[in-house]
This record gives structure tokens, sequence and C-alpha cells, in this order.
């Protein structure tokens, strides 16, 4: 296991890997990893020669008011995850080598990151499309591996690397869910002992919703089937409910069809996300 810490250590790498024509994947992640991001590494493995996973936990998709200090860290621990699910690189950068003191480029996908988290958290997918644009330059990879709990990040990556012709396939990786439903989610840490056990209600609440969807509900039918649903865990506190277009996430509202419904709520101080797909 290699452990690179700046830029021209994993492009030698990769330039190496490169001329003995092995093919590259990359898992982004911002660490404290938990068996949804091994999934992702050995699905990585599966189909590519070398798989460099990046830890790197990005201010810039942060808000002022968000959990970038406090969120969970766990070096050693990832690092002895990756090696045993057969990673061979890691990219773990400090701050400053991401981002220069005067840097003023900033990647941005319009439309699709109005809605959703987007429209509560301003700036933050400018964060995510503008380090994942970074990472798929310095690592280039043929693959590039992400779960499809964070629905809105794959769609959003997806139109990026369209728009911008970047050479990279990305691969959507189904969601990993503990044994009682709840997606796997590092700030998953961050409920206590109640919370924990509330958790899952959020998940039964989206599967209510797409039982209704497949009874060829509405938009808006399906989303009050999960607000009912949740209402009755009065530990949740809704964000958004949204029953959207898998490919362009407009709201579908008056019509059915294949939909994804997506969620976010907060359970006491931490925010959760989940979503189910529906098809036709």
């Amino acid at each position: 296991m290699l452990v690179a810490r700046t830029k021209s250590e994993v492009r030698a790498a990769v330039a190496q890997a490169r001329g003995a024509g092995r093919a590259i994947g990359l898992v982004p992640t911002m660490g404290a990893l938990h068996a949804g991001h091994v999934v992702l590494v050995e699905r990585a493995v599966a189909e590519c020669d070398l798989v460099a996973v990046s830890i790197f936990v990005n201010p810039t998709q942060f808000g002022p008011h968000e959990d970038l200090a406090k969120y969970p860290r766990a070096f050693d621990a990832d690092v002895a995850q990756c090696t045993a699910a057969g990673a061979e690189l890691i990219f773990a950068p400090a701050v400053e080598e991401m981002y220069a003191p005067d840097a003023c480029t900033t990647v941005s996908v319009a439309e699709l990151t109005e809605g959703l988290c987007g429209q509560f958290r301003p700036g933050h997918f400018d964060g995510v499309t503008t380090v994942v644009c970074k990472l798929l330059s310095i690592v280039a990879p043929d693959r590039a591996y992400f779960g499809e709990k964070d629905y809105q990040q794959l769609v959003v990556i997806r139109r990026m690397v369209r728009d911008l012709d970047l050479p990279v396939e990305v691969v959507g990786c189904p969601t990993v869910r503990e044994p009682d439903g709840l997606a796997m989610s590092s700030r998953n840490q961050y409920l206590s002992p109640e919370e924990r056990a509330a958790a899952p209600a959020l998940q039964a609440a989206l599967r209510a919703g797409a039982a209704r969807a497949r009874s060829a509900a509405t938009g808006n039918e399906v989303e009050r089937a999960v607000a009912e649903a949740l209402a009755g865990e009065p530990r949740f506190r809704p964000q958004y409910i949204r029953a959207v277009d898998p490919e362009t996430l407009g709201r579908l509202c008056n019509r059915g069809g294949p939909m994804v419904i997506a969620a976010a709520a907060y359970l006491g101080e931490t925010r959760l996300i989940d979503n189910v797909r529906v098809e036709e």
C-alpha cells in the first residue's frame, strides 16, 4: 500500500501503472470509512487493475455552520480497511496540496444542483464538483465509483463528466444498509442510542412512498405518503421530501412514472439523507 500525500506522488504511481497497461479505478472519499465505502473499493478492485482511494475532508463543500471541524476522522483504520479490500494507493493530501492560497476557479453544474440538497446547502455542490474534477485530473482513472445514497451527487458528477468530456466512466453502486435498513453513513456515529433506534424510520417512510408510486400515484401523492409515514417517528424533522425524475431531478408533482423518492431529515442534530428508486 502506497500512501501518497502529494499530487506528484500519485501521478508517478499512476504513470507506472499505465505503462504496465493497468486499468485505474478511483474511489473518492472523505474518510471515516464504513462498510459502504468498502463495497465501493471491492467493486473497483473487481473491475480495475489498480485501485486508488482518496481520503480528503474537503472544506469547500461544507457551509459556515456545518460539521467540518467535527467531521469524523480515522485515518489509520481507513488505511487498514482499504488494504484489506485490495486497494493499492491512498491519496491523502493536505488542504494546501489541493488548493492554492489564491485559487479562484470553481466547477459548477447548474440546474441539477438547485433542488434537493442544493436548495438547503448553498455552495455545497460547487465544492463537490470542483474537488472531484481535481481528483479525476490528478488520478486520471478509467473508472470512478460513487454510492447511490448520495443520489443527487451521483447525477451531478455524471453530468459534469459528460459536459466536460472527461475520459472516465462514473460507476454508481447501490446503497449499503444496516440490517434494519438505515443507509450507512459516516455521520451515523453522531446519533445517540435513542436516535439510532429511530433512524430506520426514514427508509421505512421512503418504502411506503415507493409502494404508493407502484400503484400509479402522482409525485405529490407519493410525497404525502412519505411525510405521513415519517410523522410516526416524532424525533425526525423533515427538511425535504421529493419525488423527482431520475435523470433531470425535476419534481414530478402531478405525474408518476420512473422516479427517485429522496428525503433529508434531521434526527436530533444529525442530518440524514436517503432515497429509493422506483422504475416504471
